[in-house]
């Protein structure tokens, strides 16, 4: 019995043993040396190139000082940490001071400042990445630069990644003075090389990358997209992108590609498609989705997207399904408000505010397309016939447009299930529907949208919506709702203070007939935009009046 009791002591005490200890590795980029052992601050490695002798296991943390700057690229490749035990990436004081500075890595030269392929459960935050061109005569054999790049090449599944507290900036393919060719904007995504922020690309359908969280970010001036999503059969799922700032963006600040189950909630995203730097695009809404299923966007702000074409606030791009926008500030976007196109499912927006949005003029400083206040299309690409979305929902929503502004609208009559309700168009200028190369009718003997709901939204005068568009609201209202402070950039701005005008003047929303995705449910909500209650009857626009 003693024998026995003895050898079960043993090989537990030889599990214990096997199972190792989390490590802290230290790296500093003037003080370290990689023939350290990294294991504390006085032993610690110089070059993040180190990092690919090690075994790192979870529950490991790799430390990089303070303040310092590393020329170099971070590569995590075909690691996993565990759900409560990740690999941790981020800064720590050198002179233990209680605040710690990031850590930058500068990435010029190189692809990306941390490159994440076949890894998953990491954690990375407070550090700085920026990548600004490259040096004469250093080979680049790769097609653009990224402050953080995650690819799936080998795994079946990549998960669990946690982006929190990064700065990227000044991210750029090439070098100061490059001139990209006028026709270059016009392209559809852009064909040059480009400076990215954060990229996510899974082109192995086989292959998943699910459960990636982007919080609390910085993307400042990149030569195009902030944060994009390039997916392949929608192998790219359970994204949260929450409280990042993205601005001076060369294309859109943040752009998704056949994904599914993506939260897009309270960041703030301002100058998109801007053309301050001549290596950038100069074009892009300030977020658009592309062949995507299930997103919510909402609480969020979209201001001043800039360039010749699109640059909406968020618009909706073809072969999308279940897209949600709501409780938003969109203003001054250049390309305008609402814009679904061809071959969409179920797309909503609702309960948000817009300001001045559709501002931008066909031919005036290159634009190819007029900015427009609400855009339904039937434009599905190139080859494909003209499908307008189907099932498309406008509630809710308080626009204000000044007198400088015509407001312009377009709606082909390929869409099939319009439903617009309990709006407040607040237009001081002239209005007009716009046709062109953004309303090529089809060729059938149709002369108006199928079934069509358009009711309960006030106007403030009859010219607001153009008839010639052929949908007629059947049961109107019109007058001044006296904003708070119209033209303002706060939500707040747009409270109605003519509440008798507004208040339980709207409809309750019910799926229109041949939708059998939402329900009643869903699209009667509980709160406004600012958190308010909605009674029994809802009112007009976005906030329900106290």
């Amino acid at each position: 019995m003693t024998s026995k009791l003895l050898f079960v002591c043993l090989l537990l005490s030889l599990n214990c043993c096997s199972q190792p200890n989390e490590s802290n590795y230290y790296f500093h980029p003037e003080l370290g040396n990689d023939q350290n052992n990294g294991t504390n601050k006085s032993q610690a490695f110089k070059s993040l190139k180190k990092l690919n002798s090690l075994s790192l296991k979870p529950g490991d943390t790799i430390f990089l000082a303070s303040g310092t700057t590393f020329k170099e690229t971070l590569l995590l490749a075909k690691i996993s940490g565990k759900k409560n035990n990740p690999i941790v990436v981020t800064s720590v004081s050198w002179d233990n001071s209680e605040t710690v500075q990031p850590a930058v890595i500068d990435f010029k030269n190189f692809e990306a400042g941390i490159h994440i392929e076949d890894a998953s459960f990491i954690n990375i935050s407070n550090i700085k990445l920026t990548g600004n061109g490259y040096d004469a005569n250093t080979p680049q054999d790769f097609n653009r630069r990224c402050g953080i790049l995650l690819t799936n090449k080998a795994a079946t599944i990549v998960e669990h990644i946690y982006l929190d507290h990064l700065e990227i900036f000044d991210v750029f393919y090439e070098n100061k003075g490059f001139v990209r060719g006028l026709e270059e904007v016009k392209t559809a995504n852009g064909t040059q090389k480009y400076g990215w922020g954060i990229r996510i690309i899974n082109q192995n359908e086989n292959a998943i990358i699910k459960d990636i969280t982007l919080k609390n970010n910085i993307i400042n001036n990149v030569a195009h997209t902030g944060i994009k999503l390039t997916g392949n059969q929608k192998n790219i799922s359970n994204i949260i992108i929450d409280n990042n700032e993205v601005s001076y963006t060369g294309g859109p600040g943040i752009q998704m590609s056949e994904v599914t189950n993506v939260h897009v909630l309270n960041n703030v995203v301002t100058y998109s498609g801007s053309d301050n730097d001549t290596r950038k695009w100069g074009r892009g809404s300030g977020l658009w989705t592309w062949g995507s299923d299930h997103v919510l966007i909402e609480k969020n702000k979209f201001m001043y997207a800039n360039g010749p074409g699109d640059s909406a606030g968020v618009h909706i791009d073809f072969n999308c399904n279940d897209i949600v926008i709501q409780y938003n500030l969109s203003a001054h976007n250049a390309g305008g408000f609402c814009e679904i196109l061809g071959n969409n499912y179920n797309c909503v927006y609702r309960y948000n505010v817009s300001v001045n949005d559709g501002h931008r003029i066909k031919g005036e400083n290159g634009a190819f397309q007029e900015g427009k206040l609400f855009w339904l299309s039937g434009y599905q690409g190139n080859k494909s016939p003209r499908k307008g979305p189907v099932n498309s929902y406008f509630y809710n929503n308080t626009m204000y447009v000044d007198e400088t502004i015509i407001s312009k609208f377009a709606v082909d009559n390929t869409s099939k299930g319009i439903l617009i309700a309990n709006n407040i168009f607040y237009l001081l200028g002239d209005s007009k529907m716009v046709k062109g190369d953004q309303y090529v009718p089809d060729n059938s003997n149709k002369t108006a949208s199928e079934q069509v709901f358009f009711k309960h939204n006030l106007f403030l005068s009859e010219e607001n919506w153009p008839n010639e568009i052929g949908l007629t609201d059947e049961t109107p209202f019109y007058g001044n709702p006296e904003f708070l402070n119209a033209g303002g950039l706060t939500i707040e701005d747009y409270l109605p203070k003519a509440r008798d005008l507004v208040k339980q003047k709207g409809l309750l929303i019910n799926p229109l007939p041949e939708d059998d995705f939402f329900t009643s449910e869903s699209l009667q909500l509980k709160t406004d935009i600012l958190g308010n209650t909605i009674g029994k009857t809802p009112s007009i626009g976005a906030i329900e009046p106290k």
